[in-house]
């Protein structure tokens, strides 16, 4: 189905044909259109185009109403203060508008997919091999998720990219350790995802543990594990090989929590810091020989002017180090190099903790000197903020312990159960256990992508799983509260009645609901999933408040009755898919 007009768009053609009727020179002028508190919509730009035009403002404004065709989809115009223009929809153009919204059969609810985009490799979600994910992995995992969510349903062609821990020295340790210990993996047989992601976890933890205190106590493990690390850098078959049992036991585990958040990784999108190895000394006598690195001190570096540290020296971006081995900055080029010359990418955007701003700065200065990043080829760090404790302070355990990932996620899951058991109604225990996952991963999720990415948040379990406030489980109510409506509509169907008049809170709805695509389009080229978010906490609380003071099933006319069920069904939908693209579900039952 073809995408549907909004309202906005509509009454920004009407006004600008207006004004280039009034005013020639005028035309293409945006009229600064937007919502208003004094009618439904505010036209602004006439001020500024009677400054250019020498014109009195508020005459220039009467002129263009008097050019404005108004009937089938604007109501009224009347000028205000200076030169304003506040605009009346007609109550049938907003149910006529849903109406086409609603006969989309695509699910889209008419937003427009756009064509001829480009490709987008989005880097989030990055667990270290044979490590337990901890909260600080939540926020790259979740906004991440909802930013490829967002793109792909706007039409963007959109390759996900799992930059996962799985090089370094520490593999020497653990790869030495399970050559000598080789049963340490064994795992017993288990068809749950979940137990098997706890047992792969607690034999990882159990033999790192075990390897660092070896490696601790023993000399000559200690120089057996060095030499490990070189034999893994130069491709040795065996040793190879078993650092594959720890990328495959740890990808396990990595499953399992993915599965828990409800959000779909898949393998062949995992490619890790060794995916990039073969091509590190390549970016390196790239960067040589075309002046972009110079040696110093051995060590192949960029400098930037505006970079110093605490001394007033330069801090340069060191892409290999003077012993030979090569750093963050060596991996994080060649894989900008492979996703512009090989993926033919047009943007990469990393989902990155703000704190290694600094690091990204320089690749990407870096990479735009090598030629590598250009106008038509751009890369953005989608910093994220802290995960904070109610205290405000970065979010730990009694212990000091850095909170493990898997135990927050089931304790929310534990407190939603709770709220969905008290509200349920005939829902057996197994529907309460999968209700209750729904809402608790869904409130973790809200809270982290109701903050704009870039700031801060305080997880705070007991207001996430509250039915009042701005909370996934307000919108999942408000979702299941209108399943049951319709359930107990029986045979008589939502059905938009464009003759009828609408009450002020049916029009707020209305309006309202008519503002999906742009905010959608917006949070998507933004990268914004929190504008989405708070659109959908306002549709709610508008919900609310139609529910409130228009009786649906006990409306004055069977066709009031019908046109209300619709305007039910339409904010169900939208509630629904736009959920949806935040990586939440929407239970029919609560």
């Amino acid at each position: 189905m073809a995408s549907v007009t909004s309202l906005s768009d509509s009454v920004q053609q009407h006004l600008a044909s207006a004004l280039s009727a009034t005013l020639p020179e005028a035309a293409g002028a945006d009229p600064l259109l937007r919502r208003s508190d004094r009618a439904d919509f505010q036209a602004n730009g006439i001020l500024a185009l009677a400054k250019k035009a020498k014109a009195n403002p508020r005459e220039l404004a009467t002129q263009v109403v008097s050019q404005l065709v108004t009937g089938e989809v604007i109501e009224d115009v009347e000028v205000s203060g200076p030169g304003f223009l506040n605009i009346t929809i007609a109550d049938k153009a907003i149910t006529r508008n849903l109406a086409a919204r609603y006969a989309d059969d695509t699910g889209r609810l008419g937003v427009p997919f756009a064509e001829n985009t480009g490709t987008t490799v989005i880097d989030y979600a990055q667990p270290n091999v044979a490590k337990e994910m901890h909260v600080g992995h939540l926020r790259s995992a979740v906004i991440g998720d909802s930013v490829v969510q967002l793109l792909e349903f706007t039409g963007e062609n959109v390759i996900r990219r799992h930059h996962i821990g799985d090089w370094g020295t520490q593999f020497g340790m653990l790869i030495q350790y399970l050559d000598e210990h080789p049963h340490e993996l064994d795992h017993k047989a288990s068809d749950d995802l979940q137990a098997s992601g706890e047992e792969a976890m607690s034999n990882l933890d159990r033999l790192y543990k075990a390897a660092r205190k070896k490696f601790d106590a023993d000399e000559e493990f200690k120089t057996r594990a060095r030499r490990r690390v070189v034999d893994l850098q130069a491709g040795d078959e065996h040793t190879l090989a078993i650092w594959q049992k720890f990328v495959d036991e740890s990808k396990i585990y990595f499953f399992s929590v993915f599965e828990k958040l409800d959000m779909e990784v898949r393998d062949p999108d995992i490619v890790g810091e060794s995916g990039y190895n073969d091509m590190l000394a390549e970016t390196c006598r790239l960067l040589e020989e075309s002046g972009v690195a110079v040696r110093s001190e051995g060590a192949l570096c960029v400098f930037f002017d505006d970079v110093k540290g605490p001394d007033g020296n330069p801090v340069p971006l060191i892409v290999q180090k003077s012993d030979g081995g090569y750093g963050y900055a060596a991996t994080d080029l060649s894989a900008i190099r492979d996703r512009v010359f090989n993926l033919k990418a047009n943007s990469l955007v990393y989902v990155v903790d703000a704190r290694q701003s600094l690091h990204f700065k320089m690749v990407f200065e870096t990479a735009r000197r090598a030629g590598w990043l250009n106008d038509d080829v751009k890369a953005f760090q989608l910093a994220f903020g802290t995960v904070l404790g109610k205290d405000g302070k970065p979010f730990k355990t009694r212990e000091g312990e850095t909170v493990r990932l898997v135990d927050l996620l089931d304790e929310a899951i534990d407190r939603a159960s709770a709220v969905v058991r008290e509200k349920a109604q005939d829902l057996s225990e197994e529907e309460i256990a999968e209700r209750g996952a729904q809402v608790g991963i869904g409130a973790v999720k809200y809270a982290d992508l109701s903050t704009s990415a870039n700031r801060d948040y305080k997880f705070d379990l007991d207001q996430m799983v509250s039915l009042n406030g701005d909370t996934s489980v307000y919108l999942q109510y408000a979702y299941a509260r209108i399943q049951s409506i319709l359930r107990k509509a029986g045979e008589v169907r939502p059905a938009a009645r464009p003759e009828l008049e609408l009450h002020a809170a049916e029009r707020a709805l209305g309006l309202h609901l008519d503002g999906f695509a742009e905010t959608v389009n917006e949070a998507a080229t933004e990268y914004a999933p929190h504008k989405l978010a708070a659109y959908l906490y306002q549709l709610a609380s508008l919900y609310t408040s139609f529910y409130d003071k228009c009786p649906v099933l006990k409306a004055e006319t069977p066709e009031q009755v019908e046109n209300r069920l619709f305007l039910c069904d339409v904010t169900a939908r939208t509630l629904h898919r736009g959920m949806a693209l935040l990586g939440i579900r929407t239970p029919e039952r609560l």
